[in-house]
């Protein structure tokens, strides 16, 4: 049996690993032409990084990322508002939570395939059910007959728009630019995330190598998106600590990666027979959480899990039943955090940094390990 997988993102490079591991035969269609190592940073949270140790990638991707032990939002002076302190599930689950730039994790993954037959320049165009499975055709006029297809295609899915025609994507009416700098941060923030909440704003940085730094800034825009243009960015973040006005500064600006946010309408349906949708494709979520990628590396390794015990449509079934709900949670929560974080009140504003202040530590940590716990099957 050759499993189909459309994407060749993080989500389905993952996969086919795990699926290679149990013995599967994969092949991947990617509509790019080829794969560039591109992309901004990617933060590898616990409950990815548990994934990553039994695939046995952990060692590389530690090498060639750093190491997070502190999650902070603050406010724009970068004083802290709330933590999750990693450490207490770095000793749980003997896994880092690594930061680390997106091109070099697709690169690790790469390496890692051995058998996987990649086919590049092909964009799905049509899935039409057959009697031997399912006939894909491609815009490049190619077709090619599938027994079992994995839709790894991201928010705009394709495999999900045949398929699955009853979703809908959700537009947050946020702008997201993205930057990879080379930087030295003080000391204090080398192994921490500090996003900076301030009003309809925030601004977010992380190290993701040596001297080198991730950074991120979203804010809200309800009229003109034109207002939002990268050059504006100092202007927006003018007040903020001198640390992200020293990155901003340093950012050429034609390198700056600029996108709306949006996420997927949680759904209740991500398989039919011998189809199964994962990652962006089933649940993308917005990247309040940094758990949008790493809800994709949990769907590798769990679908791997179940399609080694049982016939696909079955597999796709107790897949389902053991991911959507933590995903939808994910999705769920991940929407509130972004309207909390993007109040324009100034009286919301200080009641919300107020509030943050006075949650317990305990109480961060259970939401935490709520993400961080891996499903049994």
């Amino acid at each position: 049996m050759t499993i189909d997988i459309i994407g060749a993102g993080i989500g389905g490079l993952t996969t086919a690993i795990a699926l290679e591991q149990k013995g599967f035969k994969t092949r991947i269609f990617e509509q790019a032409e080829s794969i560039k190592p591109v992309g901004a940073g990617i933060i590898l949270a616990n409950n990815a990084m548990q994934v990553y140790e039994k695939l046995g990638l952990r060692n590389v991707i530690e090498e060639n990322g750093n190491p997070i032990s502190s999650m902070n939002i603050t406010n724009t002076h970068l004083k802290i508002l709330s933590k999750v302190d990693l450490s207490y599930f770095e000793k749980k689950y003997r896994v880092k939570n690594i930061a680390i730039h997106r091109g070099a994790l697709q690169r690790i993954l790469l390496d890692k395939l051995k058998s996987t037959e990649i086919t590049l320049n092909h964009k799905l165009d049509k899935v039409i059910k057959n009697a031997e499975g399912y006939a894909l055709t491609f815009t490049n006029g190619q077709q090619v007959q599938s027994s079992v297809l994995l839709g790894a295609d991201g928010i705009n899915s394709m495999v999900r728009r045949e398929l699955f025609p009853n979703t809908s994507v959700r537009n947050v009416n946020q702008i997201c630019w993205r930057g990879v700098i080379d930087f030295n941060l003080p000391i204090e923030y080398k192994n921490e995330l500090n996003e900076a909440w301030g009003k309809a704003e925030r601004f977010g940085f992380v190290q993701i190598a040596e001297n080198k730094v991730y950074w991120y800034a979203l804010k809200s825009f309800k009229k003109n998106k034109e207002e939002f243009s990268v050059n504006n960015i100092e202007k927006y973040y003018g007040k903020y600590h001198s640390v992200i006005k020293d990155i901003i500064s340093c950012t050429q600006k034609d390198r700056v990666n600029t996108a709306e946010i949006s996420d997927l309408k949680p759904t209740g349906s991500w398989h039919k027979e011998n189809v199964c949708l994962i990652g962006d494709a089933a649940h993308a979520t917005t990247p309040n959480m940094g758990q949008g990628a790493c809800q994709a590396i949990e769907d590798a390794y769990l679908l791997s899990e179940c399609l080694d015990k049982y016939e696909p449509a079955q597999a796709f079934e107790e897949f389902q039943k053991l991911r959507l709900p933590k995903a939808h949670q994910v999705v769920n929560t991940s929407w509130l955090i972004g309207k909390m974080a993007h109040l324009s009140n100034p009286v919301l504003v200080r009641l919300r940094n107020q509030l943050l202040r006075l949650t317990p530590e305990s109480v961060n940590r259970r939401q935490s390990e709520q993400i961080f716990q891996l499903a049994k099957i």
